[in-house]
């Protein structure tokens, strides 16, 4: 069960990182303002984490492993206020989020087959905060022995 649940977990960030590290080399292309290509250089460097975790991972490697626990870490928050917004996926996410604002609402959403990633100094207008409960769960099956 242990070799599944790994091999599933190297499988949703191999599909994810790649596209990722896809969708970033198509955002570096067209150069850019400084600002959108540090942003595409950052996200190619994090989609690349974890396409390589994901590999490892499969093949069966402790590094791979040791590589995935941080790749699913870096995936577990969601924040979006009008100061800070950040949020990552790779391969599939369930986000369980709440909204901050006059009445507070829960949330949820999912997908499979994607990839994101949010860095900016700003957000919208309407904050919410949230957690990856996927990447949550592949990070304590990851800790499984």
């Amino acid at each position: 069960m242990r070799s599944f649940l790994f091999r599933l977990i190297g499988i949703l960030e191999i599909a994810g990182g790649f596209l990722g590290v896809v969708a970033s080399v198509r955002r570096l292309l067209p150069l850019g303002s400084t600002y959108e290509t540090l942003m595409a250089v950052i996200a190619l460097a994090v989609f690349g984490f974890i396409l390589v975790a994901g590999v490892l991972l499969v093949e069966g490697s402790e590094r791979g492993v040791a590589f995935s626990r941080v790749a699913q870490l870096l995936q577990l928050p969601l924040l979006a206020t009008p100061v800070l917004s950040y949020a990552l996926h790779a391969g599939a996410f369930i986000n369980v989020f709440a909204t901050l604002q006059a009445a507070p609402r829960l949330g949820i959403d999912w997908h499979l087959g994607t990839h994101g990633f949010v860095l900016a100094v700003a957000g919208p207008a309407v904050s919410r905060i949230g957690l990856n409960l996927l990447a949550l769960l592949s990070w304590l099956v990851l800790r499984l022995r």
